[in-house]
């Protein structure tokens, strides 16, 4: 079976009513919108949120925190779970993902030293921890920064 293939069952769907057919149909003169009032008129209704005069989820709700929308996020990975690759590799954000070290590719790749190195490899990476190139070089890798 594939995604095209797929069918409501028979009954599950209606066709819609044909609204302003005259008043035969049981849809015209006011087309289902009752008499008068807000919701009968073209335009009519209120807004998204609105309830009726009292104060608003949104507003009610206390607001915390700030987002910088022009902030830098990196990508997280430690010196341990380096110890994966083979020996002389290069090691990058594709290399990561590749993988499954990370999931979501951020604004770039930094790398902290938590942990132990076993493995000589050349790291490049946007940022580096002090910690974390002292044991890149200390197992014999390079730390490149891009």
């Amino acid at each position: 079976m594939k995604l095209s293939e797929l069918k409501a069952p028979k009954g599950a769907t209606t066709k819609p009513w044909r609204k302003g057919r005259g008043t035969g149909s049981g849809n015209g003169t006011t087309s289902g919108r009752g008499m008068n009032g807000q919701n009968s008129r073209s335009g009519g209704g209120v807004r998204l949120g609105f309830e009726g005069g009292q104060m608003p989820l949104y507003r009610r709700l206390p607001k915390r925190g700030f987002t910088n929308v022009w902030g830098t996020v990196y990508s997280t990975v430690n010196v341990s779970d380096l110890n994966r690759f083979e020996k002389d590799s290069v090691v990058d954000l594709e290399a990561l993902v590749e993988c499954g070290l990370l999931k979501k590719v951020e604004d770039g790749l930094k790398v902290l030293g938590n942990g132990d190195l076993n493995v000589a490899l050349t790291v490049r990476a946007n940022k580096f921890s002090k910690s974390a190139v002292e044991k890149i070089e200390k197992a014999g890798g390079k730390a490149e920064v891009i």
